[in-house]
């Protein structure tokens, strides 16, 4: 028995701006949509997701080219205080980017993953019985994944620097 799960400890030391998600948004299951209008106020969303996310979790991130998902991903990774944003670049080519000392944070790139052979190779099970947040970007080519608590993160252009965001959490209870 796991328990409930734990949070990350967060200690950014940054003020942020107004809550914009609901309170027990996670726990409450239901479906967001969120519209931000620049890249910082993608990643200050990450900010806002991150404070919420239980350990272990599996975020999928979908959506098409330039969507937005390393921003939202340097928004969260920020939040959980793993790394400053400008460490926090997409592992396209790595496939797997660590970040974090005590908590860890993974941050995946599945694009250029063409099999479920290539896709056991990067450990995605180990990673997942750890303490540990799993960010995976191009989520929609893992299909389903069960055993874990996941949040799954659709990101649309909707014209210029404007995102539509949709959060669509499915995390078990702890």
């Amino acid at each position: 028995a796991r328990g409930r799960p734990q949070k990350m400890s967060k200690n950014t030391g940054r003020a942020r701006g107004p809550r914009r998600l609901p309170i027990n948004w996670l726990e409450d299951g239901a479906t967001l949509e969120i519209v931000t209008h620049s890249p910082a106020e993608t990643m200050l969303l990450g900010d806002e997701l991150a404070r919420d996310l239980p350990i272990p979790c599996l975020v999928l991130l979908e959506g098409e080219l330039g969507a937005g998902k390393t921003t939202l991903v340097k928004g969260i990774v920020r939040g959980l205080g793993a790394a400053r944003e400008e460490e926090v670049t997409s592992p396209s080519f790595a496939l797997v980017h660590e970040y974090g000392a005590g908590g860890k944070v993974y941050h995946i790139d599945i694009y250029r993953v063409e099999s479920s052979q290539e896709l056991s190779t990067l450990g995605l099970d180990d990673m997942l019985s750890g303490s540990a947040i799993v960010l995976i970007e191009w989520g929609e080519k893992l299909g389903e994944y069960s055993g874990n608590q996941t949040v799954r993160i659709r990101l649309e252009h909707a014209g210029d620097d404007v995102r539509k965001i949709v959060v669509l959490p499915n995390c078990a209870k702890g």
